[in-house]
């Protein structure tokens, strides 16, 4: 018979951490939580993404409209130098160049509000997108570590890092877009000179 005393010592193995989850009610919940609000904020990311294509093609369709206008503008009022003499035609100019300088303002204002809106959702996106990597981080550790997952460290952790993510945002500087509404309000201005010199040059 066999000394059991030379028997090799075997330890139970430990249950995988995913089992150890599905045993605990607590970090099950937690995990549950977690998962949806993961699909959560995919569905949010998708909806700020066709958001921001939406309002993109917005702007690109008031550029197309303020070009236009302008361009037909200019035409007609080449064609109608045609029909009278420069003196009355240089008297009623001011109803052609009031009407084109508002048409101007109200296009500049109309795109500046598009672009912030895109400015908007765009930082929204960014958000989203920080706070999906910081739960699927928190997902990840959960999984792995299983019961020695501690909860109140972990969850501070994650909200520290949301706190720190919204208190980072940097001062708004000069952009592209801010440069796009001055072009086209020189343009504007332009289309405005051309109006004076057909009509009274």
């Amino acid at each position: 018979m066999a000394d059991s005393s030379n028997l090799p010592i075997t330890y139970p193995k430990p249950p995988h951490p995913l089992h150890q989850i599905a045993e605990n009610p607590t970090h099950k919940l937690l995990l549950k939580q977690w998962l949806k609000e993961q699909e959560l904020i995919l569905n949010r990311i998708s909806l700020k993404q066709t958001q921001i294509d939406s309002t993109r093609k917005e702007i690109t369709q008031l550029y197309c409209l303020f070009f236009l206008f302008h361009s037909t503008a200019l035409i007609l009022l080449f064609g109608a130098t045609s029909g009278g003499t420069r003196t009355q035609l240089c008297r009623r100019s001011c109803v052609p160049s009031v009407s084109s300088l508002l048409c101007t303002l109200g296009f500049v204002w109309a795109i500046r509000y598009k672009n912030d809106v895109e400015s908007h959702l765009e930082k929204m996106l960014e958000r989203e997108k920080e706070d999906s990597k910081l739960l699927e981080k928190c997902v990840d550790e959960l999984k792995r570590k299983g019961l020695e997952f501690d909860l109140l460290k972990e969850v501070d952790a994650l909200r520290r890092a949301k706190s720190l993510w919204v208190g980072s945002e940097p001062v708004r500087k000069w952009s592209g877009r801010d440069f796009v509404v001055l072009f086209l309000f020189a343009a504007g201005c332009l289309a405005l000179a051309l109006t004076r010199v057909v009509l009274c040059g």
